[in-house]
C-alpha cells in the first residue's frame, strides 16, 4: 500500500494524466470545495511535505534542472507573490525550473512546484505565465492529492507504475516515448480516475483565477494561455505538449475561462519587464552558438518588437559571449541609464568587466548593489564568481558560506560552494559540500561517502566529528524511509 501511495503522488505530479472530454457540463455545479478533516485523517500535510521533498531529490537525480540564479530568483518570487493570494495553508514551497523546450509545469504534493522554462517562452506574458502557475498552486490548495488517495482507498488502487515511467520521460526527454509510457496505462486507469480528473482540472481553473484577481493580475490570461497551448498542439502533431497530456485543452474550456473572467472588471494591466528579460535568457540559452546568438537578437532588434529592451538585453548577452565587448558595452550603457539598480542589467554589467579582465570593476559594481540589497541571491552568486575571477576564493567562500545559510536547499548553491572549498584549500569543507549537493539530487549513497571521507581529516575535532556522524546517520535514517515509502 505505501509503494503504491508514493507511486500516486508521482502520478499527481501530472495531475492524473487523462484526456477530458468536457469541461462545460462540470463548470456550473463545481464550488471550491472546503476540506474538513477527511483529507488530512487519509493523508497529512506533514506527510505530504515528507513525500515531495523525496519525490524531487529523485525528480533532480534524473530531470536536468536550470541554474540560472535571475531565472531561478524570478520564478521563486512569482510563487511565492501568487502563493500568499492563494488558499494554499501550507506555503513551504519548493521551485524547481527544467531545462526542457516543452511547455510544461506541475505541482506535487508537499509544495513542490515545477515549470519547464519552455513554457517561459512560450508564454508571451507574465500574466499568461502566471496563470500555470495559479493553477498548479490552486492543485495543491485543494489537496487534490490527498483527496485522489481518500478516493483510491474506497475502491481499487489504479495501475500507476506505468504513470512513473512517462512522467519521468516528459521531464527528462519529453519525446515519444514519454506519451507511450502514459498512453498505455491511461487505458488501464480511466475509468476509475476521470471524473476526479474533471473535477480537479476545474476546480483548479476557477482556484487559480480566484488567484490572479487578488494579486492584481490579468484574469483574461488564463485564456489566452490556454489557446497559446492549443495552437502548439495543432502544430505539434502527434508530439503536444506534455501539459496537454495533464491539462487537456478543448474549445469549452477556453469559453469556461474566458467567461469566468468576464465576471471581474476590466482594466488595463502592464506587462513586467522582467518577465520579458527572463525570456531572453531562456530563448539565449537554447541557442548553441553565440554567433547564431548574435544573429538572432540583433535581428529581434531590428523589427518591431513589444519588448525592445528585453532583446537588447538578450543582444547584449550574445554579444559578451562573443567576445564583441564595445557593442555590449554601448548597449548596456542604454539600458542601465534609466534603470541603473535592475538586477539583470548589473549582472550582465559584471559579466562584461570579468569578459574583458575588470574583475576589480566587476567586485566594485556587485558590492555596491548588495549594500542596496544584502543577501540578494543573483548579485551574491554573481559576487562569487567575480571573486574568484580575482582569484579571491577565500573571499568567495566566506561570501558563499552564509548564503547558503539563506538556501539551503539549492543545490547548485552547495555544487559552487564545494568548488570554492577547493580552490581555497578546505579540503574537509569540499567533502561536506558535495555531501548535500549529493542528498539534494537523490544520490545518498555518494552523500555519506563524502561524509565518511571527511571523517578522518576531522579526528582531531570532537564536535566536528559528532556533527558528521549524525549527518551520516540522518542520511541513512533517509535511505530507510525513501525504502518505506
Amino acid at each position: 500500500m505505501k509503494n503504491k501511495i508514493f507511486i500516486a503522488l508521482l502520478l499527481v505530479a501530472g495531475w492524473l494524466l487523462i484526456p477530458v472530454a468536457s469541461f462545460s457540463q462540470l463548470n456550473d455545479q463545481i464550488e471550491l470545495p472546503v476540506l474538513g478533516d477527511s483529507a488530512s485523517a487519509t493523508f497529512s500535510l506533514g506527510r505530504e511535505h515528507k513525500l515531495g521533498r523525496t519525490w524531487l531529490r529523485m525528480f533532480r537525480n534524473q530531470a536536468e534542472t536550470v541554474s540560472d540564479p535571475l531565472l531561478q530568483d524570478y520564478v521563486e518570487h512569482l510563487v511565492y507573490d501568487l502563493a500568499t493570494f492563494s488558499e494554499l495553508k501550507d506555503r513551504r514551497l519548493d521551485i524547481v525550473v527544467v531545462n526542457n523546450r516543452s511547455i510544461n509545469a506541475f505541482a506535487v504534493p508537499g509544495g513542490v512546484i515545477g515549470v519547464h522554462n519552455g513554457l517561459i517562452l512560450q508564454a508571451e506574458t507574465e500574466a499568461q505565465f502566471a496563470s500555470v502557475v495559479a493553477h498548479e498552486l490552486a492543485h495543491l490548495s485543494q489537496r487534490h492529492f490527498a483527496r485522489g488517495v481518500e478516493a483510491q482507498q474506497r475502491s481499487t488502487i489504479p495501475n500507476l507504475a506505468g504513470l512513473l515511467a512517462g512522467i519521468i520521460l516528459a521531464a527528462t526527454a519529453g519525446g515519444e516515448s514519454g506519451m507511450a509510457a502514459i498512453a498505455a496505462t491511461q487505458a488501464a486507469t480511466m475509468q476509475n480516475q476521470l471524473r476526479y480528473s474533471r473535477l480537479h482540472e476545474t476546480e483548479a481553473d476557477r482556484g487559480g483565477m480566484q488567484t490572479m484577481v487578488k494579486a492584481d493580475m490579468d484574469p483574461t490570461a488564463a485564456a489566452s494561455m490556454f489557446e497559446i497551448m492549443q495552437r502548439t498542439a495543432r502544430y505539434a502533431g502527434s508530439r503536444p505538449p506534455e501539459f496537454l497530456l495533464s491539462h487537456p485543452v478543448t474549445e469549452s474550456r477556453i469559453s469556461d475561462a474566458r467567461s469566468r473572467s468576464r465576471q471581474y472588471p476590466r482594466k488595463m494591466y502592464a506587462d513586467n519587464l522582467d518577465y520579458q528579460l527572463m525570456r531572453a535568457r531562456v530563448e539565449l540559452s537554447f541557442i548553441e552558438n553565440s554567433k547564431d546568438a548574435v544573429k538572432r537578437f540583433r535581428a529581434k532588434t531590428l523589427t518591431n518588437s513589444n519588448s525592445p529592451d528585453a532583446d537588447q538585453y538578450g543582444l547584449a548577452l550574445a554579444l559578451t559571449a562573443n567576445g564583441q565587448f564595445d557593442e555590449a558595452q554601448q548597449l548596456l550603457t542604454l539600458l542601465r541609464n534609466p534603470s541603473p539598480n535592475k538586477i539583470c542589467y548589473i549582472t550582465a554589467q559584471s559579466e562584461l568587466d570579468i569578459a574583458q579582465g575588470n574583475n576589480s570593476g566587476a567586485i566594485s559594481l556587485l558590492n555596491d548593489a548588495l549594500s542596496i540589497g544584502p543577501g540578494n541571491h543573483p548579485l551574491t552568486m554573481a559576487m562569487v564568481e567575480a571573486l574568484l575571477a580575482a582569484n579571491q576564493p577565500h573571499r568567495a567562500e566566506q561570501l558563499l558560506q552564509e548564503h547558503v545559510k539563506r538556501k539551503p536547499n539549492d543545490p547548485s548553491v552547495w555544487y559552487l560552494l564545494a568548488e570554492t572549498h577547493g580552490l581555497a584549500g578546505n579540503i574537509i569543507g569540499v567533502h561536506k559540500a558535495r555531501a548535500e549537493y549529493f542528498l539534494l539530487i537523490g544520490v545518498l549513497d555518494i552523500a555519506s561517502r563524502q561524509l565518511s571521507y571527511a571523517l578522518p581529516l576531522v579526528r582531531n575535532d570532537h564536535l566536528e566529528t559528532i556533527r558528521i556522524q549524525e549527518r551520516i546517520a540522518q542520511i541513512n535514517r533517509m535511505k530507510v524511509e525513501m525504502a518505506n515509502l
